[in-house]
């Protein structure tokens, strides 16, 4: 199941890509969907890197990435409620700026199940977060 938004930012895709890959400061840049941000490696994100999300109302996760492909990809993974989620970010250069899409994929036996109970949420969170 993918629940994505997408949103034209008029702002050059270099200046997109580095709030993007600066995960430690989403809490201040959404405050009301991102508690806290901690990257448990030094360094750059790359694939392999962790992060520990903390969420309003929900335990902390962590994510992984698997994909960073600057400036136009980045995804990262996390195990939720028996089922892995996937949030891709994908950019693209427009005339009126940066194009850019957050893409939730949850998949697993229970991904049906979960993904009713959390689409309306989610579809919510990347709106405010995008």
């Amino acid at each position: 199941m993918r629940i994505q938004h997408n949103e034209t930012i008029s702002a050059p895709i270099e200046r997109v890509w580095a709030l993007t890959l600066d995960v430690e400061s989403w809490p201040q840049l959404s405050p009301t969907t991102i508690t806290s941000m901690q990257c448990l490696q030094e360094g750059p994100l790359r694939p392999g890197s962790t992060v520990r999300c903390k969420q309003p109302g929900q335990r902390s996760k962590i994510w992984t990435v698997s994909v960073v492909d600057a400036p136009n990809c980045f995804a990262w993974s996390a195990r939720v409620f028996g089922t892995t989620m996937t949030a891709t970010h994908i950019l693209g250069t427009t005339a009126a700026g940066t194009s850019n899409t957050l893409a939730i994929d949850i998949e697993g036996a229970l991904a049906p199940v979960v993904g009713r109970l959390v689409r309306r949420s989610i579809s919510k969170v990347i709106a405010l977060e995008n």
